[in-house]
């Protein structure tokens, strides 16, 4: 059966879904459309590039995540100096190290620009800073941007929306005005994009699924807040995930998998192999469980 497939963020707790495409694949679920927020567009774009399950788990098992932390050399030599990379640069890791890998893992598969991809098969989420929009690439890029979409380049899409802000340093986009925007995680905006598929409903042709990453420290529920410091993760919390809950619970959730991720920081880029192991086997279990009563 041919599905469309949305994927939400979740930092290095993406190594859950080699355990859900496992699952799919053994049910001989084929996806046809992906699209995804931060780890998710990682994932959505392997997908459409045309990798499958087996071949993604090799992917995920030999990518040295401590390497996508590539600190500048400067802010190496002299760590002090991380905090004028961060206040100028508006990040500490450069992200160049994940581009690069997306570039050459994509690039095994001749795919380089949106043109070389099946069109529609791919949907990456991303936040405009700038302009303060929630942007998804490739079909807002004429209409917002000016840039021709079969032109754009993948890698770059998925690493936009991967840039977790604060963490790495935020990619750009020159606008019509010559302006250029600041790009980051789609997260901040829509950290579970399920609406992208749902939203024209008359033109369903396929089952969707969505597969959310979820802990308990995720939901919406009450948070004391007593300072400065309480406030600043509960606004990036409410931000990414309040206008998705507002989403979800307007609609059945009945083609959604939820995958209960440990609670783990999803920034932590010394996850250990056994950790990455549990994640595979929480995601496998949870869209077995899922299927056994999904009726399509």
């Amino acid at each position: 059966m041919k599905i469309d497939a949305v994927f939400s963020g979740g930092g290095v707790k993406g190594f859950a879904y080699v355990g859900v495409l496992e699952s799919w694949e053994e049910k001989n679920l084929q996806v046809e459309r992906a699209a995804g927020t931060s780890a998710g567009a990682i994932i959505a774009g392997l997908l459409a590039a045309g990798y499958h399950s087996k071949d993604i788990k090799e992917l995920m098992k030999s990518l040295d995540v401590q390497n996508l932390a590539d600190q500048p050399l400067l802010s190496k030599l002299l760590p002090v100096t991380k905090w004028l990379f961060l206040y100028f640069q508006l990040g500490l890791y450069k992200g160049e190290a994940l581009e690069t890998w997306l570039r050459e893992v994509l690039a095994k598969q001749n795919i380089y620009q949106f043109g070389d991809l099946k069109p529609g098969a791919l949907k990456v989420v991303v936040s405009d800073l700038s302009l303060g929009k929630l942007v998804v690439i490739p079909d807002d890029l004429e209409r917002v941007y000016g840039l021709h979409p079969d032109t754009f380049s993948v890698a770059a899409a998925i690493r936009m929306s991967a840039g977790f802000p604060y963490f790495f340093m935020p990619k750009r986009i020159q606008g019509k005005n010559k302006e250029k925007s600041v790009i980051v995680d789609g997260g901040l905006l829509s950290n579970f994009p399920l609406w992208i598929f749902s939203e024209d409903e008359e033109k369903k042709t396929r089952p969707i699924i969505g597969v959310r990453l979820t802990d308990p420290s995720s939901s919406l529920e009450p948070r004391e807040i007593r300072n400065a410091l309480h406030m600043f993760p509960s606004l990036f919390a409410t931000m990414k995930q309040a206008h998705d809950n507002r989403y979800i619970s307007k609609h059945q959730a009945d083609h959604i998998i939820f995958v209960p991720t440990p609670e783990q920081n999803s920034m932590n880029f010394n996850i250990t192999e056994e950790s990455r192991e549990k994640l595979r086997q929480i995601g496998k279990e949870s869209s077995e469980k899922f299927l056994r009563t999904w009726s399509g």
